[in-house]
């Protein structure tokens, strides 16, 4: 992914976005939260999802590091299905 400045953005209809705020190419997320949801969240979906995105950056992000540690170890690395 290129370095560029990236914002989230609330729809207003219950969809907020992680988009390149330098143009306007298709989301990167999207997030979608039902009407019951969005009732049972009140007015803090822009929270829920903002901790969404981050938790998935993160995870991103420490997949990333587990695959280099993977491929530079010498021993094979058992892996488990979930």
């Amino acid at each position: 992914m290129s370095a560029s400045l990236l914002e989230i953005v609330d729809l207003g209809d219950g969809e907020v976005v992680l988009q390149r705020a330098d143009d306007d190419s298709e989301p990167l997320v999207t997030i979608r939260f039902s009407d019951e949801s969005r009732i049972y969240l009140m007015d803090n979906g822009l929270e829920v999802a903002k901790a969404m995105i981050q938790a998935g950056i993160q995870a991103a992000a420490a997949i990333a590091e587990q695959v280099e540690q993977e491929s530079t170890a010498t021993e094979p690395v058992s892996r488990m299905l979930h």
